[in-house]
């Protein structure tokens, strides 16, 4: 059996208890070595074979799990944040298929999250967002045409972008294209949970200087969206004057 588990955005303790449990009963660890915090590893039993995978191809990773398969061995894939978000696990899922190999995935904290616990801060707020969208600028990967980044940003809802701290000049202008001003609030937070963590709110217009003042090159976060600002309605579910299913309005 191949666990495809979830590390968590960085803070070792941050792993799910599920996946805890994996990694201490695993033989077999292919970690995401250049994202995945190494302290997890500690949770490894002392004979388990690890595997770095920053420096293997697709086909080196399913010959090593091919290989532990053959041999009765639990294995672990252990990616960063939740596997589900930029974990490229589906093309590894579709080579296991085909030979009879079964498979599992154990979600984890998404590094987005660790972002909002670093701001202290609530992406969907009342009046201001009810939507986030998770994206990343076209880079060496592409991205789809209707995904180009001015036209998510055109929706103005609350924006978690990974993947683009050294494209911050162009993200910056996709952004004003798409109909930011430069004043809206951003932040950049570097190694969300992680003890180096760093937060720094900025704004649209200043996302490219704030990363560059503070030699932050990548590993890092950008959110963007009025709900990092201070305006915004109380919730009607704790409103004394609204009713619902467990609770009359006050009179």
């Amino acid at each position: 059996m191949i666990n495809f588990v979830g590390a968590g955005p960085g803070a070792p303790d941050l792993i799910t208890v599920r996946g805890q449990k994996l990694l201490q009963e695993a033989d077999v660890i292919i970690y995401a070595g250049s994202l995945v915090n190494p302290e997890l590893l500690k949770l490894a039993k002392p004979e388990c074979e690890i595997h770095n995978s920053a420096g293997m191809t697709l086909e080196e990773v399913i010959a090593v799990m091919e290989r532990a398969e053959k041999e009765g061995k639990r294995t672990v894939r252990l990616h960063t944040g939740d596997p589900s978000l930029y974990g490229a696990i589906r093309e590894q899922m579709d080579l296991l298929e085909p030979k009879n190999i079964e498979f599992k995935v154990t979600p984890g904290v998404s590094s987005f999250c660790g972002v909002a616990a670093a701001l202290n801060a609530e992406y969907t707020l009342p009046n201001v967002s009810q939507s986030v969208i998770i994206t990343r600028m076209e880079g060496r990967t592409p991205v789809p045409e209707k995904e180009e980044m001015s036209l998510m940003a055109s929706h103005g809802a609350t924006m978690a972008i990974f993947l683009s701290t050294g494209l911050l000049e162009s993200l910056k202008e996709k952004l004003l294209t798409g109909g930011y001003g430069e004043d809206t609030p951003a932040a950049i937070v570097y190694k969300a949970t992680w003890p180096e963590e760093k937060v720094f709110r900025c704004t649209v217009g200043t996302l490219p200087e704030t990363a560059k003042n503070n030699n932050i090159t990548k590993t890092a976060m950008i959110v963007v969206g009025g709900f990092l600002g201070s305006s915004y309605e109380r919730s009607k579910l704790y409103d004394p004057s609204f009713t619902h299913e467990f609770r009359e309005a006050s009179k």
